[in-house]
């Protein structure tokens, strides 16, 4: 069976963006990009919420096309236009993203669909508000987090609303010379 993945930045204090969605916290750098490309090679399918999927096709796709974009950036729009994607959102009614599906309900139950299937793995990227959702349906199976050294003091937190304990096993660790951890955590279920 395939994994769900949540992969997120987060900062010392827990939280996945500042009050305003900002990101430019995060580090992204030459020393983490060959660790976070050779994860996503596993990955075939991206969940996105409502709010992420608009930002992402609102760019990436414009990187294919862009005499500027880094060779880096164009590889990673060239894999997100050919991946599957699937947005999850109760207002979206189509998709114009190449690859894309809209999912409005029965989220549980597409989410299992897709796990049954054959293919890499799938991966949330951002998309706090899902992940949120996902998290409360025990949807997760594993964690991608890159704790960042920052103290934002506010913002949208990684873990919310949480209704029961979520245990985890630290599956693996790899410090990073900017100082990013990142952290794998598998979600164990009895």
């Amino acid at each position: 069976m395939r994994n769900v993945i949540a992969f997120m930045h987060i900062s010392l204090d827990g939280f996945t963006a500042g009050p305003n969605g900002e990101l430019e916290w995060a580090i992204v750098d030459d020393e983490l990009n060959p660790y976070v490309d050779a994860l996503i090679r596993k990955v075939d399918t991206v969940l996105y919420g409502r709010n992420t999927y608009l930002g992402m096709y609102s760019y990436w796709p414009t990187m294919l096309t862009d005499p500027n974009a880094s060779p880096r950036e164009l590889a990673h729009a060239r894999w997100v236009d050919n991946v599957s994607k699937v947005a999850f959102s109760r207002t979206l009614t189509h998709a114009d993203w190449k690859n894309t599906r809209i999912v409005q309900d029965q989220v549980v139950e597409e989410v299992n669909a897709l796990k049954r299937q054959s293919g890499g793995d799938i991966m949330i990227f951002g998309s706090p508000g899902l992940t949120h959702s996902f998290m409360q349906l025990d949807l997760i199976d594993d964690y991608w987090l890159f704790l960042n050294p920052i103290v934002l003091g506010g913002g949208i937190p990684l873990f919310q609303d949480m209704a029961a304990w979520t245990k985890l096993k630290l599956a693996e660790t790899k410090a990073f010379q900017n100082g990013v951890v990142g952290l794998h955590y598998q979600t164990i279920r009895h």
